[in-house]
């Protein structure tokens, strides 16, 4: 997979987060700020841009097209989801470094560092009704395919409707944030499920 695979990977997401925002930010007006959709669909619109305006004298490689996607988030986009987001992407390029093309492998162990820092970075772990109830699984199913690893971010985000939030500002409505689905967790579904179509495009 080169650099064009994950510009077209974070095309689609953008393409995604506009269709579902209007989703993700009814979710989050249930137990957070509802304004989890605009937010991402701000920041994913300067990812696009900023992937369009890339420098050609700039390094062409996947790590570089994630470093950059991730740098644009943290600049772009309030709250929690530029951070956090921007965390995950810029840490997965790092992990990639300077190769023209990663193997599925590569991609992968990239991935679980990416996501590793985004725990660290929102003090979570899975359970606690966050993104991670959607990354994690989704990580883990890599190993078998990419569809794999979207359906398991699908079922990941609808596993924390029953889930208490134990970090972000779902907490603090404590067990009035059981019954709804983790905005965080359902984004994170849509990345891995376009993810999926992609890489189903070029196989």
């Amino acid at each position: 997979m080169d650099a064009e695979f994950f510009r077209r990977w974070l095309t689609a997401t953008a393409r995604a987060v506009e269709r579902e925002a209007g989703r993700l930010t009814e979710l989050d007006s249930a137990i957070g700020d509802a304004d989890h959709g605009a937010n991402l669909r701000r920041g994913f619109q300067a990812v696009t841009e900023a992937l369009a305006a890339r420098d050609p004298q700039e390094p062409d490689t996947p790590g570089a097209v994630l470093t950059l996607a991730g740098r644009t988030l943290v600049s772009k986009v309030g709250g929690a989801s530029g951070p956090l987001y921007g965390t995950l992407l810029r840490r997965t390029g790092k992990a990639l470094g300077d190769a023209p093309e990663v193997s599925d492998a590569e991609l992968r162990a990239a991935l679980e560092e990416g996501v590793r820092a985004v725990g660290v970075l929102g003090k979570s772990e899975a359970g606690d009704k966050t993104m991670l109830d959607a990354l994690f699984p989704a990580v883990a199913a890599l190993a078998e395919s990419y569809p794999a690893a979207g359906d398991a971010a699908a079922r990941g985000a609808e596993a924390t409707i029953p889930l208490r939030a134990r970090r972000g500002r779902a907490s603090y409505l404590g067990e009035r944030s059981v019954g709804h689905e983790d905005p965080g967790a359902a984004s994170s579904a849509l990345l891995f499920a376009t993810l999926a179509e992609v890489a189903g495009d070029v196989r």
